[in-house]
């Protein structure tokens, strides 16, 4: 008895002859000449007349062999289809992760969705923002964010000084140079928050993510290594529409 992993890889074979003899059959029909023949003989008038020899076209395709062809080619694939979907009606398989069932009795489509959901999962978990590893990061209880110790820096301001270069004399005024001093004048006391995400649990996610596509994939395996009992509807089908 076949596989319905085993039926799952030629399918795709199965469909690809398919279409290249229902192309073929197609172009053969839409071709009146092919489907075309003749016979005909000359008799003179008379005797004396000229004789000409006699003129003939065989028919080259027949409609008739045409639709058996292509039946016989159809009722294949009608066949292999059926067999995979009535078994993906049947082919289940539980989703564990640890020794602990995530999702129980999944159909094989299902597996299928949760593959795609979960790449799409795994991308947006990679991307999620980490908290900055320069800074030291505590919960704050009272908003659920995360924040840093106080740090305390000094505010200046510059504040303009006279440097004399040269005293005055009775000759001259005195020469100064004016610079300005930063003078402190207050204290910042400064506390950074974020709503990002430590570093170690992004990770933890990212993991988890991908056991469960790896269980995933084992189950769809099991799945597919299901039994499947082969259909024969095409023969049904083509001898209702063409018998």
């Amino acid at each position: 008895m076949a596989k319905l992993n085993q039926i799952i890889a030629v399918e795709k074979g199965v469909k690809s002859k398919a279409l290249q003899d229902i192309t073929a059959a197609h172009h053969k029909v839409q071709k009146p000449a092919l489907l075309a023949g003749i016979s005909r003989t000359y008799q003179p008038k008379d005797e004396e007349g000229e004789q000409l020899p006699p003129e003939s076209t065989r028919v080259q395709v027949q409609a008739e062999d045409v639709l058996r062809e292509m039946s016989a080619s159809l009722t294949r694939l009608f066949d292999v289809t059926a067999t995979k979907d009535r078994a993906n009606c049947t082919a289940r398989a539980d989703v564990t992760v640890d020794g602990r069932t995530i999702v129980a009795d999944a159909p094989v489509s299902y597996l299928l969705f949760l593959e795609k959901q979960l790449t799409d999962l795994h991308t947006f978990v990679r991307k999620l923002p980490t908290l900055d590893a320069a800074e030291s990061w505590s919960r704050d209880p009272s908003t659920d964010w995360w924040k840093t110790d106080p740090v305390r820096t000094i505010r200046t301001k510059k504040v303009p000084r006279n440097h004399v270069k040269a005293e005055a004399t009775d000759k001259h005024p005195a020469q100064v140079e004016v610079y300005y001093e930063d003078v402190p004048i207050g204290y910042w006391t400064t506390v950074k928050f974020s709503g990002a995400l430590p570093a170690r649990r992004v990770n933890e996610l990212v993991e988890r993510v991908e056991k469960l596509q790896q269980a995933v994939k084992f189950a769809r395996e099991e799945a597919n290594g299901a039994e499947v009992t082969d259909q024969r509807i095409g023969d049904a089908v083509f001898g209702y529409l063409f018998g």
